[in-house]
């Protein structure tokens, strides 16, 4: 690890300056990614900007058509979340199998949607339930903020604030773990809100995505007999030592079909 200066502002508008006036700076979550990059030494910033010392970028708020999450709330707290769990479960049980139990202690909602990994957990819900990221200047549509492999719409030195989820009809996911980090090989959630289906994947591609061709079978019949009839490109998807793009075509319709059995109850 390289030297650096750290620094722990108390408000969203000094980590804001902080970031402004230092030459390399990167901000510091829950560090479960940034850490270890620095660690091997494959990210040297000049400052780290530690965020867990910010009050207003905490915390867990619903609405019988909301819930917002703070983006500094750490995973076990959506798990263990009374609210949530009543509210929205689904999101409690993505957070559940995020990792394992020190790293949902540790890992933060805004860290892993603003990191952007194509293997991560949270942008399947950010995707599939149709949330709005918002930063202290703007907000920005889920569908709109997953750009590329560790690229999103931010800006430099935007800060995400909190996530604002709709509150779907009924919701579920279901992933295929990789066995040794409990990343997502495959990920899928399937969220029917007043009978419109949208699907989030997550795993298979270079950011999380919309199956749009499965949203638009199933927003005609709403059946796991359906998913049969579509067909899943493996164009674009990632190729690595866990899965071949080819297979990972195949594990989305395999882990939709189980996401929407669990939807429907079967």
């Amino acid at each position: 690890m390289y030297p650096f200066n750290y620094h722990k502002p108390a408000s969203v508008s000094e980590a804001v300056s902080l970031f402004r006036n230092a030459d390399d700076p990167m901000y510091l979550s829950g560090g479960m990614t940034l850490i270890p990059t620095m660690k091997q030494r494959l990210a040297a910033p000049t400052d780290l900007i530690d965020l867990s010392g910010i009050p207003e970028v905490s915390g867990i708020e619903v609405s019988a058509d909301r819930v917002r999450v703070g983006a500094f709330t750490r995973h076990n707290d959506v798990v263990r979340s009374p609210e949530i769990n009543k509210t929205l479960p689904v999101l409690s049980h993505l957070a559940g199998l995020i990792g394992d139990n020190q790293v949902r202690n540790r890992g933060t909602i805004g860290g892993s949607v603003a990191n952007s990994d194509p293997s991560a957990d949270y942008p399947a819900a950010v995707v599939g339930l149709g949330a709005t990221v918002y930063t202290q200047d703007r907000s920005i549509s889920g569908d709109e903020f997953f750009l590329n492999l560790f690229e999103t719409a931010l800006h430099p030195g935007e800060i995400i604030t909190h996530i604002d989820f709709p509150v779907p009809t009924r919701a579920a996911y279901q992933k295929f773990p990789n066995p040794a980090s409990r990343y997502a090989v495959v990920g899928v959630l399937i969220a029917e809100f007043a009978g419109t289906i949208r699907v989030g994947v997550t795993g298979a591609g270079p950011c999380a995505c919309r199956a749009s061709g499965m949203e638009e079978v199933l927003n005609q019949n709403l059946t796991v007999a359906a998913l049969d009839a579509v067909e899943v490109p493996d164009a674009g998807f990632n190729s690595d030592l866990h899965a071949s793009a080819e297979y990972r075509a195949h594990l989305v319709k395999v882990m939709a079909r189980r996401a929407l059995a669990d939807l429907l109850g079967q």
